[in-house]
């Protein structure tokens, strides 16, 4: 049988035009998404698509409205995930953070301008609500050197031309994470720099229908990566020469295959490295017959953040009753935490019932109870008694809201830890735990 030119350009050449998520069905296609692999897996599933111009257009939408519930003339953002929420687009993500060649400008009456690399300015031609792509706010020293301060003020004066044609001249301009020469110039065109990264976090805070079907469809994709990494390391751990590094790269590499973008930390440790916890993996040869513990941190499938975390036994004995009775204390502490999650709870509600580690844990414990999620890890954040700052995080949950409940149990001097956590959506009535991934059946003394 022949095959057509045009079928070969697509993705998927059972589909017409669009595919599930309403993308184009062309291999072509400019916007980054997920792959063949991650939709089959999806439909396995059962799972709902999410319908990608409704999310941005959602995020649009709301975002304009919290410019406008602030007085504001427009808000600057810089932040690569801030610009990946107003305009679903990307480029060269890492580096942005570190390089801040990107902005968007979305100002009151809803109009964006994307100023981005000066040979890419395509990769947010996709979304029509990004009405404009421009070049100049690379405002970095590596990039400008001495002329920093010349760049900055050409880029200040565009705007506040878009300002005067858009924010009706409110000078009011929120900004997130600017270079120095950037707020200077800016602050010479007589703007008032507002707090942009508040306006940013609590509009991103709440999802909308769309987001939660991609944030479903990620959680999953990122289970389906760890699968894959669980059966190496039972397999190869046993057989000697496993490293802590070969067992992590199995989740970077299934997380690309699935559309996923990168891993924003390296939290998997192996026996005594796992306490104290945050000690990165490396090239420890990982032992049969002890503990390996990983926190997920990743930005999976449509940008998503999938922040899970799980503690497995791998060996041919049995774990030690200290590790089976952290292992239940730790589930008992998460689960019960998420019991409190409903809408209108307030965050020092959640703060002063939580369940109350065992006096052994409480000196590494884990930084927070729960924390926001979405494009990574995100306001609000949800402190234990003896952290909680007062006035901080004086909030009432809403539906739509998403958090990582989380736990890290380890003693002081002790040779094992255990790390979990689950990510959680807040419901009209209550709460939907996203994250399906079973807890280790050895550690929970069932094998």
């Amino acid at each position: 049988m022949n095959q057509h030119y045009r079928d070969g350009r697509k993705i998927d050449p059972s589909k017409g035009a669009t595919l599930g998520d309403g993308t184009p069905n062309d291999n072509d296609r400019i916007e980054i998404g997920p792959p063949q692999l991650a939709f089959d897996e999806w439909a396995a599933a059962g799972l709902e698509l999410p319908n990608l111009a409704k999310m941005r257009e959602y995020r649009w939408k709301r975002l304009t409205q919290h410019i406008v519930d602030r007085d504001w003339g427009g808000l600057l953002v810089f932040d690569p995930l801030n610009i990946r929420y107003a305009s679903d687009s990307t480029n060269m993500q890492l580096w942005n953070t570190h390089n801040p060649f990107r902005a968007l400008l979305l100002c009151a009456d809803g109009y964006m301008v994307m100023w981005d690399y000066k040979n890419s300015p395509f990769l947010s031609k996709f979304n029509p609500l990004v009405r404009e792509q421009r070049s100049g706010a690379d405002l970095f020293y590596f990039d400008r050197g001495d002329k920093t301060d010349v760049a900055a003020d050409v880029f200040a004066n565009e705007v506040r031309v878009l300002i005067e044609d858009h924010g009706s001249g409110n000078k009011r301009l929120g900004v997130d994470k600017i270079m120095l020469h950037g707020l200077r110039a800016l602050e010479a065109q007589g703007f008032e720099i507002m707090e942009g990264e508040e306006c940013t976090e609590k509009s991103r805070s709440v999802k909308g229908p769309d987001e939660i079907l991609a944030m479903r469809a990620a959680c999953h994709a990122c289970e389906m990566a760890i699968y894959p990494m669980e059966e190496f390391a039972r397999t190869e751990v046993p057989k000697g020469g496993v490293t802590e590094d070969d067992i992590w790269a199995v989740l970077h590499a299934e997380n690309i295959k699935r559309g996923g973008e990168w891993i924003e930390t390296r939290l998997l440790a192996s026996g005594q490295r796992t306490n104290p916890w945050f000690q990165e993996c490396g090239p420890r040869v990982t032992q049969n017959n002890e503990i390996i513990a990983f926190d997920t941190d990743l930005v999976g499938a449509y940008g998503i953040c999938c922040d899970i975390s799980r503690t497995w036994w791998v060996g041919d004995q049995k774990p030690r009753q200290d590790m089976i009775d952290a292992m239940k204390h730790s589930v008992e502490h998460i689960m019960t935490n998420m019991e409190m999650l409903r809408p209108g709870v307030t965050i020092p509600e959640l703060t002063a019932n939580c369940h109350k580690l065992h006096d052994k844990f409480q000196a590494q414990k884990y930084g927070c109870l729960m924390h926001g999620v979405g494009l990574c890890d995100e306001w609000p954040l949800v402190a234990y008694p003896d952290k909680a700052v007062p006035g901080a995080f004086d909030y009432a949950l809403e539906p739509g809201m998403t958090l990582c409940v989380e736990v890290l149990a380890g003693e002081v001097g002790g040779d094992f830890s255990i790390k979990l956590e689950d990510q959680v959506l807040i419901t009209e009535n209550g709460y939907e735990n996203l994250t399906k991934y079973p807890f280790d059946p050895a550690l929970m003394g069932e094998a």
